[in-house]
């Protein structure tokens, strides 16, 4: 083939060569993007580690009082891979679960059901902002006097705390349900039992997946705090305030490092589950 054949064939096929090299470049691009994306988190935890490194290294807390992160994570490690940290991270899991699912269980048909009805909702609404907004800590001598120091009483005052935030959450969700939807259901025959069931149902789930967000990390809060002043075998909060006593102050710091981790994890556990099943959210 002489040069005077080739060049034709190769004009004709510039363009093709051209997009082809333009979709390779996008798609490499958004690769670079996405991998930039998930490693953004990062960012945050390299400067907390990096602030208390430095902290801890610069003498202005004795060394005896905050180890470097290096020595609570070996710490943390090597307390992970004995085992010997696993029976009090279970205990606080467990009881986290039972408070979350009970407060959800309740939590949510309640709120659904005052958010469909405004003007009754209005009229406890006194109540549960009341207590909303009364600190749970400061309640924990009330659910000792009326279920005593058990297992029970942790869960009990941390499932009372989450379901106030659920029953706000899923109520508000009702109540400002788009209002076009509702008339658009009307309009087309829609009783009230399926725009209930059809429209207010699933507009409230977004606000009520904020609920169920802001009411698994209140249960664990609280669930910590019972540990550490309301006395129990085992649990992550009983694990730190021992600690505290007798100055193992690298135990101490990993057990928060273990339930600051568990903190985040379950609030990106549910941030993952509403973008999955809440896609519609904003549309």
């Amino acid at each position: 083939m002489n040069d005077s054949t080739a060049t034709p064939i190769i004009s004709a096929l510039a363009p093709e060569i051209a997009a082809e090299t333009a979709a390779r470049l996008r798609t490499t691009q958004a690769r670079r993007a996405d991998i930039g994306n998930r490693l953004l988190p990062l960012v945050g935890v390299a400067l907390l580690f990096g602030v208390w490194w430095l902290v801890a290294i610069s003498g202005v807390v004795n060394h005896v009082l905050l180890p470097t992160p290096l020595a609570t994570v070996t710490t943390l490690l090597a307390e992970t891979l004995s085992g010997r940290i696993l029976p009090d991270a279970g205990a606080t899991i467990w009881r986290t679960a039972q408070a979350f699912g009970l407060a959800a269980l309740l939590g949510v048909p309640l709120g659904v059901a005052l958010g469909s009805s405004e003007k009754v909702y209005r009229s406890i609404e006194f109540l549960i902002d009341f207590f909303r907004s009364t600190p749970a800590s400061a309640l924990i001598p009330m659910f000792i006097l009326f279920f005593g120091i058990t297992d029970s009483s942790k869960v009990v005052i941390a499932a009372f705390s989450a379901f106030l935030l659920i029953v706000f959450n899923s109520a508000y969700g009702v109540i400002n349900a788009r209002q076009s939807r509702i008339l658009a259901a009307k309009v087309m025959g829609a009783g009230k039992i399926q725009i209930f069931r059809d429209v207010l149902l699933w507009e409230s789930l977004p606000q009520t997946f904020i609920g169920l967000r802001a009411g698994v990390s209140i249960a664990l809060v609280i669930v910590i705090v019972a540990e550490m002043f309301m006395g129990t075998e085992q649990g992550l909060g009983k694990r730190i305030i021992d600690d505290q006593q007798v100055l193992n102050v690298r135990d101490m710091y990993a057990s928060i490092l273990l339930t600051g981790s568990l903190g985040y994890g379950l609030n990106a556990l549910f941030i993952a589950l509403d973008k999955r099943f809440i896609h519609w959210n904003g549309k």
